[in-house]
């Protein structure tokens, strides 16, 4: 856990990675869907959005309950859940992505080494702790925006072709 510091400054940094990122786009590129069962970037930015308020919860969740158990949330699965993200408009996606982050890192900031070790029952993983969780949320952000960029500028014959 001698990374915790690295881990909060790179999910510090993360709303400003993204907001750049996503200027550098063509405008046009935002909306093209490259194929069935593709989101566009425009969906996976509006994903990192939209998924930031129950990461925040369960930071809360983390913080307030002895061992909580958490659902999985698994996109486009259930009869409920739509197959891509509804798309958000993007300056409201960023602003919300960075609003959430800063609340995020607010209750992440200063605890100690007991608070990070507390473990959680999640249904996906082996283990789950607010430690797991905190770099879980950094590995999910540059997923994302890993295939953005895999999406904008990936030539069709190399894309990678998620089941």
């Amino acid at each position: 856990m001698r990374d915790i510091p690295d881990l909060l400054d790179s999910l510090k940094r993360a709303p400003s990675i993204l907001s750049r990122f996503v200027e550098s786009i063509p405008e046009q590129k935002l909306d093209l869907r490259r194929g069935d069962g593709f989101w566009t970037i425009a969906e996976h930015v509006s994903h990192l959005a939209g998924v930031q308020p129950m990461l925040l919860q369960r930071i809360e969740r983390f913080l307030k309950e002895e061992h909580p158990e958490f659902v999985p949330y698994l996109p486009g699965q259930g009869e409920e859940e739509p197959d891509t993200p509804a798309r958000m408009e993007m300056t409201a996606a960023l602003d919300q992505f960075e609003g959430c982050r800063i609340k995020q890192l607010e209750l992440l900031k200063g605890l100690d080494e007991k608070t990070w070790r507390r473990t959680g029952t999640h249904p996906e993983y082996e283990a789950y702790s607010l430690y797991i969780l905190t770099r879980h949320i950094l590995m999910h952000d540059h997923w994302h925006m890993y295939r953005m960029e895999e999406l904008w500028l990936t030539r069709d014959a190399y894309l990678t072709q998620l089941a």
